[in-house]
């Protein structure tokens, strides 16, 4: 009997920004914008979403239902596991969860929560800081605490860059560099970003957009596309590098670690399914990383299944060409022309045993990065 793979967590996002920085444009966008997603927003009042352009299908208690299957939540920080256990019910067919950091708490205590929580069915989906590009040096002024978010921040959306001038755009991304973050730092107006940098396109094979009437949402977005020309802030794509990685070769495992462990600025999030072989011939390895965040989780390759890698890279300034090298350097090399991360793996008359306990050695590192029920994440 072949076993289901696991059902996929849902992604969890801290959106965080002070006041003007367009934090509240930026989540508006991705609710007009939802590549097909059921987005959960925990907010902490009802007035920061634009509801008059969502269709509301019901209230019941302090959650509303947006059009397309959204749901919204009222909360504060106290109430945060209860309503994330309530928009993690299979009923609610949620594919992502956006919380906006205002009023809550801080951005860095919110992560804390949620990769300290025990809901079997989130992952932590990264923290994106907004900035006013044009207005951060008075922001700063007021709130120097900024320096702390940035410093944590796993991708910096530099708003307003309409507004502002190459020498304000240039000093944030100092300042982000200065903070020690890594993070990307993707320019937007008006809050306009790709939402395929936060989250992927609904692939429910079930999802009722793939054949289905012109709801509200679609009326809305024709009617501001015509206003604005072109209603989706341009070719959005263009502010961001990916990079699509295919391998019928399996992957080193303590190779691999290194390159996740050492992963460049600007590299902002990692995911697909890695073979490593030898190293666990049994199980394919769902990889998610984001900022500095990594899970792998293991599932069993099924039956008939092509076992390769297949990876996809996202980031903002980042080299696709040395990435890639990177990536094909972390496979395991064919032939007698073996490296010491292999050797003890493939010497031939080694000893079946110490074979399986090389093997075992070598996915230590990614072994860290499995999450254990009531341990903590990486």
């Amino acid at each position: 009997m072949t076993t289901p793979p696991p059902s996929p967590r849902i992604p969890v996002i801290v959106l965080a920004g002070f006041l003007g920085s367009g934090k509240t444009t930026l989540l508006n966008h991705l609710l007009l914008h939802r590549s097909g997603n059921r987005i959960g927003v925990i907010v902490n009042d009802f007035g920061a979403i634009e509801i008059d352009a969502m269709t509301v299908s019901g209230q019941v208690g302090s959650t509303v239902s947006l059009g397309g299957g959204c749901l919204c939540c009222a909360v504060d920080v106290s109430e945060l596991d209860g309503y994330l256990e309530t928009l993690t019910r299979p009923s609610a067919r949620l594919d992502v969860i956006v919380i906006e950091a205002s009023g809550l708490a801080e951005p860095q205590e919110l992560v804390r929560m949620i990769l300290a929580s025990d809901n079997p069915h989130i992952v932590y989906g990264g923290l994106v800081e907004v900035v006013d590009a044009a207005e951060f040096e008075a922001t700063r002024e007021r709130h120097p605490e900024i320096d702390r978010h940035l410093a944590v921040a796993d991708l910096v959306v530099l708003n307003k860059t309409d507004r502002a001038g190459d020498e304000e755009c240039a000093r944030v991304r100092q300042a982000v560099t200065a903070a020690g973050s890594g993070a990307a730092v993707v320019p937007a107006t008006y809050g306009r970003i790709d939402p395929e940098l936060l989250f992927d396109p609904a692939l429910r094979p079930d999802h009722e957009e793939k054949a289905r009437q012109l709801t509200f949402e679609d009326l809305y977005l024709e009617r501001r596309a015509q206003e604005e020309g072109d209603g989706h802030g341009g070719h959005l794509h263009t502010a961001y590098e990916s990079l699509d990685f295919d391998s019928d070769v399996p992957m080193e495992p303590r190779r691999l670690m290194r390159f996740l462990d050492s992963r460049p600025e600007g590299l902002y999030r990692i995911k697909g399914y890695v073979d490593f072989g030898a190293g666990d011939p049994d199980h394919a390895y769902g990889v998610h990383a984001v900022g500095r965040f990594i899970r792998f989780t293991p599932r069993p390759w099924t039956r008939g299944e092509s076992r390769r890698t297949q990876l996809v890279l996202i980031g903002s300034g980042i080299d696709v060409p040395v990435l890639r090298k990177e990536l094909e350097a972390c496979r395991i090399p064919a032939g007698p022309d073996t490296t010491p991360d292999t050797t003890p793996d493939t010497t031939p008359g080694t000893d079946a045993t110490e074979q399986d306990a090389a093997h075992e050695r070598a996915m230590w590192g990614v072994l860290r990065y499995v999450h254990q029920p009531g341990g903590d994440d990486a």
